[in-house]
């Protein structure tokens, strides 16, 4: 989502990869509690950015659509075998490869990866670099060498 706040996200305040990451805070808590998104962001006390709030409740509408393609595309892996943390990012991904057209994939999938180093195992980083690209590749179509 090419928008107003690009200059954000390269000054570090209030940056998009802040953002991403109460998402993915959101999205853990949701799947730890066995709760839809939507219903964590209706309990909390104050309202997330509203961007977060979108995505939040963007993936939680979409999950099954997202959960389909992350099962397309997961090779030896079932979802439910991948750690929380990196369904979270790769929902998160394609949940932006769906419906953020202006978020360059290459943004997309460099965030996510940073995420899942940083945030999870070692072999993350590349599972959710090779899984989000496949997606890409579907959703997008191929990128540009």
């Amino acid at each position: 989502m090419a928008d107003e706040h690009d200059d954000e996200y390269r000054s570090g305040l209030g940056s998009r990869r802040e953002r991403r990451e109460r998402v993915l805070q959101l999205l853990y808590e949701a799947e730890a509690k066995g709760q839809p998104p939507g219903d964590v962001l209706a309990a909390l006390p104050v309202p997330p950015d509203p961007w977060v709030a979108s995505v939040v409740a963007g993936v939680g509408q979409r999950q099954e659509e997202i959960d389909g393609l992350l099962r397309t595309h997961a090779r030896n892996w079932t979802l439910e075998r991948m750690p929380a943390i990196d369904r979270a990012l790769l929902r998160i991904g394609v949940y932006e490869l769906l419906a953020s057209p202006d978020t360059p994939t290459a943004v997309i999938l460099n965030e996510a990866v940073a995420l899942a180093k940083h945030y999870s195992t070692d072999e993350s980083g590349r599972f959710v670099n090779g899984l989000l690209s496949a997606v890409a590749g579907v959703v997008r179509g191929p990128t540009p060498a």
